[in-house]
């Protein structure tokens, strides 16, 4: 059971004055959420203006490693990043600085080449379930046991519809003898439920601004190390607030 910090996602520069978009402001926002009890962190490196890219994971992900020696880092292969699958694929076959693990969404088309490409450059792989059927896709793939994790990331926002959702992809993963290790995490409304059922359930879970800029009682967070400083301490049986 741990606590990943995902410190920008997608998200706009105007979503958070502490959202860190350059490869400094990462590596110091990543420290100080290790600092406070990040056990990996995930992040979305951006090129010099300030878009996502997988271009620019080398220089990012030395600059995070650098100021958080031996923490697991990983990172997203989201379709929306290059847009273009030979663009992603091109972009992963480049990586001199491999990040320990990225994150491919089940959902994508290009998704099980994805896969195969980081097996092959010897990165790890969190498989993310967002729907029962990308979860029935994933227990399809041949080889579906050789990932890192499973990320079950729902973006509903109605929690009950949203806990369905995940026990439903729950249930698949058990039917098909699925043994890898789960984190559960949510979006915007239902970041802190869903960090509560995790640590009912044993498994992990993420918080960050990637998935929310609020704290458990609705204020807005000063920055990413508050936001995990409020969810160690759910994991350690203290209330989020």
């Amino acid at each position: 059971m741990i606590v990943q910090a995902c410190i920008n996602g997608a998200r706009p520069s105007d979503f958070h004055p502490k959202l860190p978009l350059t490869a400094r402001a990462m590596a110091s926002d990543a420290a100080a959420c290790v600092a406070v009890g990040a056990a990996e962190l995930h992040i979305h490196p951006r090129n010099a203006d300030g878009r996502e890219s997988l271009g620019a994971i080398d220089d990012t992900v030395l600059a995070v490693r650098r100021a958080c020696p031996g923490t697991l880092i990983g990172v997203s292969t989201g379709a929306w990043i290059e847009n273009d699958e030979e663009r992603t694929r091109a972009a992963i076959a480049g990586w001199r600085e491999l990040p320990d693990y990225a994150s491919v969404n089940l959902s994508e088309a290009d998704a099980p080449a994805v896969m195969a490409l980081l097996r092959e450059r010897g990165v790890g792989i969190e498989a993310g379930l967002a729907t029962v059927a990308d979860a029935r896709r994933f227990v399809a793939l041949a080889g579906h046991d050789r990932v890192l994790r499973i990320l079950i990331e729902i973006d509903i926002q109605d929690l009950p519809a949203a806990r369905n959702e995940a026990d439903g992809i729950a249930a698949v993963l058990e039917r098909a003898g699925v043994r890898r290790q789960i984190l559960l995490h949510g979006v915007d409304a239902t970041v802190w439920p869903f960090v509560k059922i995790a640590h009912q359930r044993r498994w992990s879970t993420r918080v960050g601004l990637e998935d929310g800029k609020t704290l458990a009682d609705g204020a807005v967070a000063k920055d990413n190390a508050e936001i995990v400083t409020a969810a160690a301490a759910v994991f350690r049986g203290a209330p989020a607030g």
